[in-house]
């Protein structure tokens, strides 16, 4: 246990790193999950406007 908290203290970059990079993917699938979500409702809105 005493190797990885060595590793930890000398390497903390790293890990902070790894942490922004999990928060820009998450915002990253998050923006892109909603943009497909938007893009269905355009084209139901797109549809039912054009059967009026």
């Amino acid at each position: 246990m005493e190797g990885l908290s060595s590793f930890l203290e000398n390497n903390s970059i790293y890990i902070v790193m790894i942490i922004v990079l999990a928060i820009w993917l998450g915002i990253f699938l998050f923006i892109w999950d909603t943009d497909k979500k938007l893009e269905k409702v355009e084209k139901e809105f797109k549809e039912k406007e054009d059967e009026e």
